[in-house]
């Protein structure tokens, strides 16, 4: 399929995501594990520490593919067959292997913080969204790893006294985006508690931010552009109102396509590398964000023609490398392909 941005939909992708979904979150090896040993006994495979996501080179990937599983489960399950991707999914979401990875997130509380927290609780909450057997089962054996990460990020929160702006996963507030839907959950069951958190955080560290120096990116392996990962988690953290207020200060050169660095897509001159490669995720992630802007936006804003136009050009240049591609690329681009396709 050659892709068209006006036509294509989630529909026509499905079929072709679906299988490489399913190969790549069992695909074991090659495997970069963030695992801090204990000493020199503990070498442990990545299946017998994380036997729900021990596949897809890394942990927090593993999770995004399983998210977009789900995800195509829900919005698009008569495009494909879902016989195999149900019998996948049963058997790594199981009430024993989420035990396992709820264990060892509670041992090693730093663990994928807060990239990693901020995808499993997307992946949690959609399955809150999915009315079906299966995702209620899978619900429940993921609960105490989702009630394990809540509690992680209140403890953590409050002791993170300055952000991390860059374009990788340790980018504060890209975590704390892709935790709102589970904290909105949360608080619409009488827990305000990491929706409050999240809230005021964010404000803090971000509230007064002007005038931001975007045209300094991209970085050479961001997959995440640092102004727009701001961009987002105050979109969903402020009123309309007052968000279109600080959008002005923030980049206040929107308006004539400034600066224009960011609204250039990424080059990608080695998807083998696996951090050159990362310049697809960016692609795609800026893709995401400027069509959520510009409906945000009002309709006679002249900021959206730009931002229309970059969200098109920026999905043109990435989404044939999805599939097909190498697998530096392969084990984690769907899932940034899917918040553009889906809507986060």
């Amino acid at each position: 399929m050659t892709f068209q941005d006006a036509t294509v939909n989630l529909g026509e992708v499905a079929p072709i995501y679906v299988p490489a979904l399913i190969r790549v979150v069992q695909q074991e090896f090659p495997n970069q594990m963030q695992h801090l040993t204990t000493g020199p006994e503990d070498r442990p495979t990545p299946r017998e520490l994380h036997p729900a996501f021990y596949g897809c080179f890394d942990w927090h990937s593993s999770v995004e593919m399983h998210w977009a599983l789900i995800r195509l489960l829900r919005m698009a399950p008569e495009k494909f067959d879902p016989t195999p991707v149900l019998m996948v999914l049963d058997a790594h979401l199981t009430e024993p292997a989420l035990a396992q990875e709820t264990r060892y997130m509670l041992a090693r509380r730093s663990f994928e913080r807060p990239y990693g927290w901020g995808w499993a609780l997307t992946f949690i909450h959609e399955l809150t969204l999915w009315e079906d057997d299966h995702a209620g089962k899978w619900l429940e054996a993921c609960r105490p790893l989702a009630d394990a990460i809540t509690s992680l990020m209140l403890d953590w929160l409050p002791k993170a006294t300055y952000p991390i702006r860059v374009g990788m996963h340790s980018n504060s507030a890209f975590g704390l985006a892709r935790s709102i839907p589970w904290a909105r959950s949360l608080a619409k069951q009488g827990d305000e508690r990491l929706l409050t958190a999240i809230t005021q955080k964010a404000i803090d560290w971000y509230g007064d931010d002007r005038n931001y120096p975007a045209h300094y990116e991209p970085g050479g392996s961001d997959f995440l552009s640092p102004a727009l990962t701001e961009v987002d988690l105050m979109s969903l953290v402020l009123n309309r109102e007052i968000f279109l207020t600080w959008l002005d200060g923030f980049l206040p050169g929107l308006p004539t396509g400034e600066p224009r660095s960011i609204f250039q897509p990424a080059h990608v001159s080695d998807p083998t590398d696996g951090q050159l490669a990362h310049l697809h995720g960016l692609n795609l992630y800026r893709a995401f964000i400027w069509k959520h802007l510009s409906r945000i936006l009002p309709a006679d804003d002249k900021r959206r023609p730009y931002l229309e136009t970059a969200a098109s050009i920026h999905a043109q240049a990435s989404m044939s490398a999805v599939t097909g591609s190498h697998y530096m690329v392969e084990h984690w681009l769907a899932c940034y392909a899917m918040l553009y396709l889906s809507g986060g």
